[in-house]
């Protein structure tokens, strides 16, 4: 398919050109948001589909109906893609719901002045870099991943597709204090917690639902239930652009994968590069899974992304 080979340079960040132009990306940064409008931002691989399942089953009220037989990318279509504003126009989502892979530099100067919710998706970057490499293999419209040490080494210089992780999370998170619009949520929250993640979307968009609407949204949109939603899992696109015989877009979606691929040489690589870029980020990470012991004590998952701090 044309532009799959593509790659667009847009502010020194590498984009695939099969769903950006420099069009795409330039009207992007001057997109009116309106202040009801719902925008779902986070760096690849980090939960995005997860948190548009969240959001569409909310503004359902948990009825499954439209997250069932619509695709999520025109559910929540994404900002900086070509085909945007025509995706927008149909999407049958009251109040808009926008998703964008942006760093903060370029799109927090266009939310600027908008009552827009934001919700700022993360996960540890670990993970992020093992799913990001397993990603490559199955899209088309991404350069070959090589090896995973080679992969690493490009994640962490930021040369990849999408920039660096680095600048995206600190760049987003750094706006908590000051964006009252803005809600962080972590993909480790999501996954310990979903009944509570959910209920602080719920309440950052002002969207109120009784308890049973909320157990039917954690019911649709835990992790197994999108893996087996055509409309979620990715396997309606064409396989000349996402190859699912190569992989799944949805493989295990469990905290701590990156043990299954890190040696013990490329983790001190990691933690030497990470704690040199994180030293002035607060940031605390999950690494791993949590025992059920440790789960049954800790119910209530912190606000805020605590846990292993050792990487």
């Amino acid at each position: 398919m044309a532009r799959l080979d593509v790659i667009e340079t847009f502010h020194g960040i590498l984009f695939p050109g099969h769903l950006h132009t420099q069009d795409s990306l330039q009207l992007a940064l001057k997109f009116p948001f309106q202040d009801t409008d719902i925008v779902i931002v986070s760096y690849p691989k980090s939960g995005t589909t997860w948190m548009q399942e969240i959001v569409s089953l909310i503004s359902s009220r948990g009825d499954p109906q439209v997250s069932q037989t619509v695709p999520n990318w025109t559910r929540a279509p994404w900002l900086e893609h070509h085909y945007f504003a025509v995706v927008l126009e149909a999407s049958p989502t009251t109040p808009r719901v926008i998703t964008s892979h942006l760093p903060h530099h370029l799109l927090g100067p266009t939310l600027q002045g908008s009552k827009a919710k934001v919700i700022y998706v993360s996960r540890n970057p670990k993970d992020v870099a093992v799913s990001f490499y397993h990603f490559h293999k199955i899209a088309n419209f991404l350069p070959e991943a090589g090896s995973f040490p080679e992969f690493l080494n490009r994640f962490l210089e930021g040369t990849l597709h999408y920039g660096s992780w680095f600048d995206h999370i600190k760049g987003w998170t750094s706006q908590t204090a000051t964006m009252n619009n803005l809600l962080h949520v972590t993909y480790e929250e999501m996954s310990l917690d979903l009944h509570g993640v959910i209920k602080r979307v719920i309440s950052h968009l002002h969207s109120p639902l009784l308890e049973d609407e909320i157990n039917n949204c954690v019911k649709h949109c835990c992790f197994s239930s999108m893996k087996d939603n055509k409309m979620a899992n990715y396997t309606l696109v064409p396989v000349d652009i996402m190859d699912h015989s190569k992989g799944s877009f949805m493989r295990k979606g469990k905290i701590g994968d990156w043990k299954n691929m890190f040696t013990e040489e490329l983790n001190q690589y990691f933690k030497n590069i990470f704690e040199s870029k994180m030293e002035d980020c607060a940031l605390e990470f999950v690494w791993e899974e949590q025992h059920k012991e440790e789960m049954h004590t800790n119910e209530q998952i912190p606000l805020k992304n605590t846990a292993v701090k050792k990487s």
